[in-house]
């Protein structure tokens, strides 16, 4: 992989992933975590401490009690929940200024919020469980847009003649005007950041999940078919689109029937309702209000 030297600058002076999240997630994978403890660590972060307490008594925690202090949230949360919200609340500075792809920064978030409520649908399904590692792929999988953005969109005109005139896929006309594309590029961010392995597969294989030698590669065919299901839903779709190729082994591979689908569209509508707090975060400067979903077909 040959990067663009001004690409690589890029990433290498990218800010570190936030030191919060880290510690919070090295406390809350022992069992016997402190909630005491765990408040001490994120008061000290402004931004996650008032989005947790705005999302913990928000509708997508259902939690029947007003809650006004972050201990008693995260007693309320529970472990996963905490995560979730911890992550979303985080990361969602990294959305606020997005270039390229014809898709502003609140567009992208709602895309990564929406594909990572849909991993945790289709676990529930295929596993009757979620894999904690999960909704940090997901809601991440495209953050390689971010650093990315910029590029393409100084070289929007090439990208899209590859795609138009010749055939390409938006993740090979990517690379072959850039020398990188986005998913590439966000497993370069998720090695700078030391995500496990799994987590950083699963971002750098998105769109092409076949490509992973790993033989647990669970979690990237998961992250790779929520997506595709949110492109086909029309949820937070910029330039790119669905000028992707499919893979219609996904579907086979955990035995999904189109009814399976469906329903998983409908819980996913009802679920981004629910999730609206974790939206809102990345603050909607439009004037215009979010165009509803439309059910799309990907290209195979």
């Amino acid at each position: 992989m040959k990067i663009n030297a001004r690409i690589l600058k890029s990433i290498k002076s990218l800010p570190a992933f936030p030191i919060t999240i880290k510690k919070i997630n090295r406390m809350i994978s022992s069992p016997d975590y402190s909630a005491k403890e765990l408040a001490g660590v994120i008061k000290y972060d402004q931004s996650i401490t008032a989005n947790i307490l705005r999302m913990c008594n928000s509708a997508y925690f259902g939690l029947r009690h007003k809650v006004d202090n972050v201990q008693d949230a995260i007693l309320y949360l529970g472990r996963e929940n905490l995560v979730r919200a911890v992550l979303a609340a985080g990361i969602s500075r990294y959305f606020k200024k997005t270039k390229g792809y014809a898709v502003e920064g609140i567009d992208l978030w709602e895309h990564s919020v929406s594909v990572a409520l849909m991993a945790q649908i289709l676990s529930r399904k295929i596993y009757n469980q979620e894999d904690p590692k999960l909704f940090t792929a997901a809601i991440l999988h495209d953050v390689g847009k971010v650093v990315l953005g910029e590029y393409v969109c100084a070289s929007c005109k090439k990208i899209k003649t590859l795609v138009s005139e010749k055939g390409y896929d938006f993740l090979e006309a990517e690379e072959e005007v850039l020398g990188v594309n986005h998913a590439q590029m966000g497993g370069e961010m998720a090695l700078l950041w030391n995500f496990p392995a799994d987590i950083k597969d699963a971002i750098a294989y998105h769109h092409r999940p076949d490509l992973v030698r790993r033989k647990s590669n669970g979690l990237v065919w998961l992250v790779y078919l929520a997506d595709q299901i949110c492109l086909m839903t029309g949820i937070g779709g910029g330039a790119d689109g669905l000028a992707y190729r499919g893979l219609k082994e996904a579907f086979d591979k955990f035995k999904l029937r189109q009814q399976d689908v469906e329903e998983a569209m409908i819980l996913l509508l009802r679920g981004m309702e629910d999730a609206r707090e974790l939206l809102d975060i990345v603050p909607d400067k439009r004037s215009v209000p979010r165009a509803a979903p439309q059910e799309r077909s990907l290209r195979y």
